[in-house]
């Protein structure tokens, strides 16, 4: 099995001077439940190459077995430094696209007209799609037979509540709660900061970071079943 993941390339918080990027944990958890399952790993990104890191996420408070084993593979530091740009990829060489969170795909990947058509792709393929924390900000312009491909679908992500925790309610160009209400999303959250998975179909949420290696094992399951059918 081939499965893309898709990281962004953008790296400034608003205007804070701060900056942000992908959250380590939702892409080593996931990348590790994927290679362990023996799939084969495309990384892609707007702009291609080494993605920017949050720097809040390599801070040792942030940090688990999955983090731990990324610092250690010299090989998966290699592929994540090299990821492909978003231009080359066609949705059609994979069976599954997931997509990790930290507050850059907010900027970038929610409005990149390429990761928009991707997702359309595989959704219309009825293909795995995934995304965690606040990579569901991948929903805000994605359709589906000309309405809004969350609409009608249990779907979860980053909370307000979780947004105003680390503060940056005020930062962010929207909030994914809102906005996956605004699509139509049947919106369900679990506590803030506990792993909380929905699928619905072919789409997979993750609500935050303790969420992601949930999220992973969720797309494995709707491959499975695939394969089976």
């Amino acid at each position: 099995m081939n499965i893309l993941m898709i990281l962004t390339s953008h790296n400034q918080l608003g205007d804070t001077g701060h900056k942000t990027g992908f959250w380590l944990e939702e892409f080593a958890a996931p990348y590790y439940v994927f290679k362990d399952a023996g799939a084969q790993i495309t990384l892609a990104s707007p702009k291609g190459g080494q993605p920017p890191l949050d720097p809040n996420s390599a801070t040792a408070d942030a940090q688990t077995a999955a983090t731990d084993r990324f610092n250690q593979d010299s090989e998966a530091q290699a592929a994540l430094a090299n990821t492909r740009p978003l231009a080359e990829i066609h949705a059609d060489a994979f069976d599954a696209v997931f997509y990790p969170g930290g507050h850059g795909p907010l900027w970038d990947l929610a409005e990149d007209a390429t990761s928009i058509a991707l997702v359309e792709s595989f959704n219309d393929a009825g293909k795995p799609v995934g995304a965690v924390c606040h990579a569901p900000a991948i929903f805000r312009h994605t359709r589906h037979n000309g309405q809004p491909l969350v609409k009608g679908r249990t779907v979860t992500g980053f909370t307000n509540g979780e947004e105003e925790g680390v503060q940056l309610t005020h930062v962010v160009p929207f909030l994914v709660e809102d906005m996956l209400k605004a699509n139509g999303g049947l919106y369900k959250k679990g506590e803030d900061w506990a792993s909380h998975v929905v699928t619905d179909g072919n789409v997979v949420t993750g609500q935050n970071p303790a969420s992601s290696e949930a999220g992973a094992k969720a797309i494995l399951d709707l491959l499975d079943h695939r394969s089976r059918h």
